[in-house]
């Protein structure tokens, strides 16, 4: 008998009919033997009209308030889906994330796991009982309510997985498992049935919606297998996410991820002296905006060209403390890009063969896209171009490297 970890998003479970198929579901993983916890998000579109209640209240609700009105969209989801596999005879115990005892730090609205109880699920599975979990959400040692930020019931099953040592952690969500971009964008486009850890990690990272980059680090961390699968659709092997590479030589890219959801700030002539990148970077930091890109010229003048790229809406805010910054260092001048997006080639194989940066850097320009920053690691290459070459990048370079093909 194995222990499977099932995790049910807000689609999954957007209706009471959606509900009810997905009790149906697990009654069906049950009756093969497995034993089952499930973790599920609040039903689509909760936790945003919860959001919105309190913005109705006031412009800045306090974090720990914000925490215990969005952690009652789960509530409702465990408790719903408890009722309708009691209603149709497989026994079932809900619990929110203080209850079972998930334990985080007390940074409310984006906490990190530190330890989960496992006896009382344990204690129930023995029971035969099916363990509903509410995702998203646990407590601090002071048992305040917090929350994982958005995305966080993929973490919260990923974390009880390791924490039990399930067999596998499943991912039911509106895809049927990772493809090799998104088929929105290349019908071509095809499912992966295994990709490592390392190239989901990246993956997600570079705009990849499948799966939150924190469950991916916890999954890879704890070695706990992962399987994408479709709540929609019956059947399928959908895509299995491990540290083992397929038995066959692995494909040089395994796929293109893309991010619109970029933009590019540059000071120019500013003096070049040790410590000068902390000094533009510093008020950034600062201000807990997250940089992702960074080119640094050096000019034969003594002074030197930074460009950053920063979180498409984190761009005005950016821009000003820029400004800021390049008033006191005596800078040039300052200029900025919203209309840029990032599009990345990320594979394994990249490491045994050369040349992949010139094939990628060849097919865009054959298509007339300029390039405007690069960044690479060992099993990625990401660009920067117009974001109106987005969808002509992606699919000129998922042909280049044979992607549609098994």
């Amino acid at each position: 008998m194995s222990l499977i970890v099932q995790k049910y998003g807000g689609t999954s479970v957007g209706t009471v009919d959606r509900i009810k198929a997905v009790a149906k579901r697990i009654i069906e993983y049950k009756a093969q033997g497995h034993d089952l916890v499930v973790v599920v998000s609040a039903m689509s579109g909760e936790t945003n009209r919860l959001i919105e209640l309190a913005s109705q209240i006031t412009d800045q609700p306090p974090a720990r308030e914000c925490d215990v009105l969005v952690s009652t969209g789960e509530q409702v989801t465990i408790a719903l889906l408890s009722m309708a596999l009691e209603k149709y005879g497989q026994p079932a115990r809900s619990y929110t994330g203080t209850q079972v005892h998930i334990l985080t730090d007390d940074a409310h609205t984006k906490a990190r796991i530190k330890q989960i109880e496992d006896q009382k699920i344990h204690q129930d599975l023995k029971a035969g009982r099916v363990v509903v979990v509410a995702g998203f959400q646990g407590v601090d040692e002071h048992g305040n309510i917090t929350t994982l930020g958005r995305g966080g019931s993929d973490t919260s099953a990923v974390a009880l997985a390791a924490a039990l040592k399930a067999d596998e952690c499943q991912i039911f969500t509106d895809v049927d498992g990772v493809y090799t971009t998104d088929p929105r964008v290349v019908p071509e486009a095809r499912r992966l049935n295994r990709i490592t850890f390392e190239e989901m990690l990246e993956m997600a990272s570079l705009g990849s919606k499948v799966l939150q980059i924190r469950a991916v680090e916890f999954a890879g961390k704890y070695n706990v297998p992962l399987r994408v699968l479709s709540s929609f659709e019956e059947g399928g092997e959908g895509t299995l996410i491990t540290y083992e590479e397929s038995d066959v030589e692995q494909p040089i890219i395994s796929g293109i991820a893309f991010n619109r959801d970029e933009a590019k700030l540059t000071v120019t002539g500013v003096p070049d002296h040790p410590g000068i990148a902390y000094q533009i970077l510093g008020s950034i930091a600062d201000s807990n905006l997250e940089v992702d890109m960074i080119v640094q010229n050096v000019g034969q003048d003594d002074t030197t060209d930074f460009t950053f790229t920063v979180n498409r809406n984190d761009y005005a805010k950016a821009m000003g403390l820029l400004e800021t910054t390049a008033k006191e260092l005596g800078a040039r001048n300052v200029e900025g890009d919203d209309k840029i997006v990032k599009v990345s080639i990320v594979g394994v194989g990249m490491r045994s063969h050369a040349g992949i940066a010139s094939s990628m850097f060849e097919t865009l320009a054959k298509e007339g896209i300029n390039i405007q920053m690069i960044s690479t690691s060992e099993i990625k290459i990401s660009v920067v171009v117009d974001e109106k070459y987005l969808e002509l990048a992606v699919r000129a370079l998922h042909e280049k490297f044979g992607l549609e093909q098994e």
